[in-house]
């Protein structure tokens, strides 16, 4: 059996951050944050990584990226552009409506279906997930594989004190996810409690709500069902400019069509990521901690 493949979205402007914030140097070599992801799939199973990026990137990522992660580990790059997969009667209707950005997160993982050949996990390039999350999710992948997983995460470890995140709110039922919710707006407030105020009223959530980071983990054939669902969002949305195509999304249609069931993966991990600039130092110091305990080599790739 194919080893399992790590999937990394990595295409999106971080528009909060100010800047390409998958590419920013958080190690003591200058790693960035999907260097300790990939490494951390590399030595849980995963036999190659796919990153989508776009062509505009391409010179920047390989240099600082894939020239040191792909000395080591079997890479590839898929390129999700907002003509990518559309079709042209829509794609001229976006330009006319000043459309600048592609469709989402599903559409991104459409763009890399040539490049994967095995049961796959999805992460963001820009988040920390922690060695046990991979190792949980490899093991799972690299059994017969039929069902979709997902690694979810206690809300009160994912928030930013720099402002609002968004975030899945899933709801699991017997070791499966039932639902999930893409909320925004989520932030502890003054009182210590966490609220989602997106639609304008205080919604209160739990800390330990599990959440989703967007670390998925699928079965090949989830790609007929995923192409389903994202004509059916072009059909709904492409005259809406800003409109995307999410995962959690897509994952929430699978579970009420009854077309995939998907597993909640319990771990320990710890995450963290850099939703804005200012959360760089504490991510810093996340990995200089690793680090110093021996979680991480100094040198990560040789």
């Amino acid at each position: 059996m194919s080893k399992p493949v790590v999937v990394v979205l990595a295409a999106g402007m971080g528009s909060r951050y100010g800047g390409l914030k998958q590419m920013d140097k958080i190690g003591r070599n200058g790693e960035v944050l999907l260097d300790y992801s990939v490494y951390d799939a590399k030595r849980a199973g995963f036999g190659k990584a796919v990153f989508i990026i776009r062509h505009d990137i391409e010179k920047d990522f390989g240099e600082l990226v894939l020239g040191r992660i792909g000395k080591n580990f079997p890479c590839e790059l898929a390129f999700q552009e907002m003509d990518s997969l559309i079709p042209p009667e829509i794609f001229a209707g976006a330009r006319e409506l000043n459309r600048t950005k592609p469709w989402g997160t599903a559409h991104a993982l459409l763009c890399a279906e040539k490049n994967i050949d095995a049961p796959f996990a999805v992460i963001n390039a820009d988040d920390f997930y922690g060695r046990e999350a991979f190792a949980v999710m490899g093991s799972y992948l690299s059994g017969n594989v039929s069902e979709g997983a997902i690694v979810p995460y206690r809300l009160e470890k994912t928030l930013s004190p720099m402002g609002t995140v968004t975030r899945g709110v899933c709801e699991v039922r017997n070791g499966y996810l039932a639902s999930v919710d893409e909320l925004t707006a989520i932030a502890r407030e003054a009182d210590g409690k966490i609220y989602n105020t997106s639609d304008g009223t205080k919604r209160f959530l739990e800390d330990a709500t599990p959440v989703s980071m967007n670390f998925w983990g699928f079965p090949l054939s989830v790609f007929a069902d995923l192409r389903r669902y994202f004509d059916k969002f072009l059909a709904a949305s492409a005259a809406e400019p800003k409109a995307e195509c999410y995962l959690p999304s897509a994952a929430d249609w699978f579970i009420k069509n009854g077309l995939l069931k998907i597993r909640s993966l319990e771990t320990d991990a710890g995450w963290f990521g850099v939703t804005y600039r200012e959360d760089r130092e504490a991510a810093i110091k996340r990995i200089g901690e690793y680090t110093a305990a021996g979680v991480y080599p100094e040198q990560l790739w040789s």
